[in-house]
C-alpha cells in the first residue's frame, strides 16, 4: 500500500486560480495536472468556504476529539432524578399491563370452558 500523496499549498493555489482564471472544469484540470477531479473539487470547496489561506493548512489524519469522546454528558442532579422516577413509573406501568393482561385472558379461558 503506497502513501498518499500530499501537495504544497503553491501547488493547490495554481490548479485553483488556473480553474478560476481559465474557465477550466475539475475534469480537465485533471487531465493538465494529474491530479484527481475529486481532490481538486475539495481544494476548490476549502478556496470558497476559507480562502487562500485555506489550501496551506495540513489536513492530515483524524479529526482531533475531545478526551471524554464517546462518553455521555453529566447529567444535572435534577436530570437524573426525573429520569429515575420515570424508569420506575414505567415499570410500574408494564407490570400493570401484563397482570391485565393475564387476568383478560384468565376471564376468556373460563368464558370458553363454561360454554
Amino acid at each position: 500500500m503506497s502513501k498518499r500523496k500530499t501537495y504544497s499549498g503553491e501547488i493547490k493555489q495554481k490548479v485553483i486560480e488556473d480553474i478560476r482564471n481559465n474557465n477550466l472544469s475539475f475534469s480537465d484540470a485533471e487531465k493538465k495536472y494529474g491530479i484527481a477531479d475529486s481532490i481538486i473539487s475539495r481544494w476548490d470547496r476549502i478556496y470558497l468556504e476559507e480562502g487562500v489561506d485555506g489550501l496551506y493548512k495540513q489536513r492530515c489524519g483524524r479529526k482531533k476529539g475531545g478526551s471524554n469522546q464517546g462518553y455521555p454528558k453529566q447529567l444535572t442532579k435534577q436530570v437524573e432524578e426525573d429520569l429515575i422516577a420515570e424508569n420506575q413509573r414505567l415499570r410500574m406501568e408494564n407490570e400493570y399491563l401484563k397482570k391485565l393482561n393475564a387476568l383478560v385472558q384468565a376471564r376468556e379461558k373460563s368464558a370458553k370452558e363454561t360454554k
